[in-house]
């Protein structure tokens, strides 16, 4: 028998990046009493991960808890980025609606778009939170109306057209239900939850039936299955079966380990919980995301959608430049392979394949940021090693034509550089879908683009723009093969020979281009050391010494003026590469290097790849 259980409610906050999510679920922590009066909370609680901290973005949807008028409300913050909408799609398994945050300035964005249709599809009930109400240039009623234009346009049902909206400043911890009268506290958003979100229900009597959603990993306890209760009850030390919709061949006897349920931002052992709890379950190594976990006597599968395939790749491999071994921790094969099979613990959305050879294994996941987060991590943790510029997984189709990877990217930049993108996203085989102005002096475009146009645009974007646009991009299927294109119009700057980097020849060299190195730096013959002006490579002596003879003095070195160079950040240097260079990567340093060090052998390689 179905029952309703209405001392719980399950609901994910869902919105585009830097609309203000997680510090939404800051404030509901703080005024539903999580923490003690005098506790010192960090801003942003939920973002745990440093990167996640510096960037401001979440990467690994979080589960929390917080009870109000004896109602506990259990809260999931989900990712904005498009590089980690696989986590989203999931976790709206586990909820029976979500809460819709959109900036009160900046309104309904292709992210906003792509989280709410998968949560239309689920049949959720969406409460619409219009957030960053204090901003000066706030303009809620044309949100609310983009909104609403919204949800036609994904053919939203009559009951989630008739959603409620709430007007709030999550910074300033008060939402409101009106968009004129400022709130005092959280209570109209608490009180909005209770009414519109349904309480969960299930039948407590049938057998268990538990969906894992989510996967987290502690060094101690190894892989924790988080999922809702759908049906029966679950209890400690309970014999159960692990099945799953998408193998049918998968029946495994687990015995269940540990449970726990969410409290504030801990979790917190249980002996036994029933339907629309959500719980976290150690103790089953081999536990995946999709897995049902059931009683022996009636297992059944709950349906899921698979994760979203990878559509971008780069090999990771062992270093093997002249200064390798020098400044990384981990630097074998073993640990590079160890580390990469260790992520897929948690990163769903990765692939991790071997190479025919050892030192080097393909990886795939869903974008540039994706890879790049991995990448971070790892560098940060002491490995060092090194990557090939990123690029798109091409498919066939049933009669064998090339297809590959689409975007739709949607742009907003000041009136005046609109024409400088639109050239440069046509030279990318990109096509303007749309164009319209948004006030205060800037255009929105909006394009669909082959992915690989995409990898290494946004540097040069940010310098189109001076710094001014915002690009969102979002995967749009695959699509027949646009024909080739240069990734870059300029060569690069390398090396020639071993040693120091000296101001006389950095001084000849900058003639030549851009630097990405100043004086007093370890640089190896085949390392790029810089952009050079024209299409071309050059090979220049950046470890040159000035010849000493009685008619030159020494001193006069110091009268030579070095342009500052230009650091490259991790995302700029793994835009910058070419299809023949490598990054390496170590804790202390990103060196561009060509794939073939020695000059002659990489002139052969290239008129090799040119008579082919």
């Amino acid at each position: 028998m179905q029952i309703t259980r209405e001392d719980v409610r399950n609901v994910a906050i869902i919105a585009h990046v830097d609309h203000g999510k997680t510090t939404l679920v800051d404030e509901l922590l703080k005024q539903s009493g999580v923490f003690r009066d005098n506790q010192e909370v960090a801003e942003r609680v939920m973002d745990s991960n440093d990167i996640e901290r510096e960037r401001g973005i979440t990467i690994l949807s979080k589960n929390t808890a917080v009870t109000y008028k004896n109602t506990k409300i259990n809260i999931i913050d989900t990712p904005g980025h498009a590089d980690f909408g696989g986590e989203v799609e999931r976790v709206l398994k586990m909820v029976n609606g979500v809460i819709l945050v959109v900036d009160a300035f900046e309104g309904a964005m292709p992210q906003t778009k792509f989280v709410l249709k998968k949560a239309l599809e689920l049949d959720l009930n969406v409460i619409v939170c219009i957030n960053k109400i204090d901003r000066p240039e706030a303009r809620p009623a044309e949100v609310e109306e983009e909104v609403l234009e919204l949800l036609l346009e994904l053919d939203a049902n009559e009951k989630q057209l008739d959603c409620p909206f709430v007007y709030a400043s999550a910074k300033a911890g008060i939402a409101s239900l009106s968009p004129d009268e400022p709130g005092t506290d959280m209570q109209p958003l608490f009180e909005t939850i209770l009414k519109y979100i349904p309480a969960p229900t299930g039948d407590p009597d049938a057998g268990t039936q538990i969906l894992i959603s989510t996967i987290d990993y502690n060094e101690y306890v190894g892989r924790i299955g988080v999922g809702k209760v759908d049906n029966g009850t679950i209890k400690l030390n309970q014999d159960a079966i692990i099945v799953n919709h998408h193998e049918p061949d998968k029946y495994r006897k687990v015995k269940i380990g540990k449970l726990y349920e969410f409290e504030g931002l801990n979790k917190v052992e249980v002996n036994e919980a029933g339907i629309g709890s959500i719980v976290a379950i150690s103790g089953i190594s081999d536990i995946h995301i999709g897995d049902t976990i059931c009683s022996p006597d009636d297992p059944e599968p709950i349906p899921f959608q698979k994760i979203s395939e990878p559509t971008i790749a780069m090999h990771f491999m062992v270093n093997d430049s002249p200064l390798a071994g020098k400044e990384g921790k981990f630097v074998t094969s073993r640990h590079l392979r160890d580390r990469l099979f260790r992520e897929l613990n948690t990163d769903v959305s990765l692939r991790v394949e071997e190479t025919d050879t050892t030192e080097s294994f393909k990886v795939s996941g869903r974008g540039e940021l994706h890879l790049s987060v991995l990448i971070e991590n790892m560098r940060r943790e002491g490995y060092e090693f090194a990557v090939s510029k990123a690029e798109v997984i091409y498919k066939e189709d049933e009669k064998g034509k090339k297809l590959e990877p689409f975007e739709i990217a949607v742009i907003d930049v000041p009136d005046e550089f609109s024409g400088t993108v639109i050239n440069m996203l046509n030279q990318r085989k990109g096509e303007l879908q749309g164009m319209a102005p948004t006030g205060n002096g800037t255009t929105r475009l909006e394009f669909s683009i082959p992915s690989r146009g995409l990898i290494g645009f946004r540097g040069d974007f940010m310098t189109a723009t001076k710094g001014n646009g915002i690009i969102n991009t979002m995967f749009d299927g695959y699509q027949p093969y646009k024909g080739d294109m240069n990734y870059r119009s300029q060569g690069s700057l390398i090396a020639f020979e071993s040693g120091e980097s000296i101001t006389y020849g950095l001084f000849n060299a900058q003639e030549r281009g851009t630097l990405f190195i100043g004086p007093g730096e370890q640089v190896y013959g085949g390392m790029v050391v810089g952009q050079c002006g024209k299409a071309e490579d050059i090979e220049v002596n950046v470890c040159k010494k000035k010849q000493l003879t009685n008619t030159r003095a020494s001193g006069s070195d110091d009268a030579l003026k070095l342009t500052p160079p230009k650091i490259l950040s991790l995302e700029q240097a793994l835009d910058f590469i070419d299809t023949d260079e490598l990054l390496e990567i170590t804790p202390k340093s990103i060196r561009i290097r060509k794939k073939i060090l020695d000059p002659t052998l990489r002139m052969r390689a290239k008129r090799a790849m040119q008579s082919n």
